[in-house]
């Protein structure tokens, strides 16, 4: 693990908790507002949904592409027929 793999997935964590503390928020003091059928015939509530999975994905993406530690292609334990 890379010494700056830990702050990057503190802050992407802090997005998404971000986001879901705003669709728990919305849904406990304001539930008409998730009751709106803003496109398709399809309530707000369903719409953030959907958008929390696609969040959760963006950023595992974000965490996997910039975050995670490099890999290599080095062969160990004698894997190498020409070694």
């Amino acid at each position: 693990m890379q010494s700056g793999d830990g702050k990057l997935r503190f802050i992407l964590f802090g997005i998404y908790l971000l986001l879901y503390g705003g669709f728990v928020l919305l849904n406990a003091f304001s539930p008409e507002t998730m009751e709106q059928t803003p496109l398709a015939g399809v309530n707000l509530a369903i719409w953030y949904g959907f958008g929390l999975i696609l969040a959760a994905i963006v950023l595992a993406l974000i965490y996997g592409w910039w975050g995670a530690p490099e890999r290599t292609n080095e062969k160990g334990g004698g894997s190498d027929p020409d070694s």
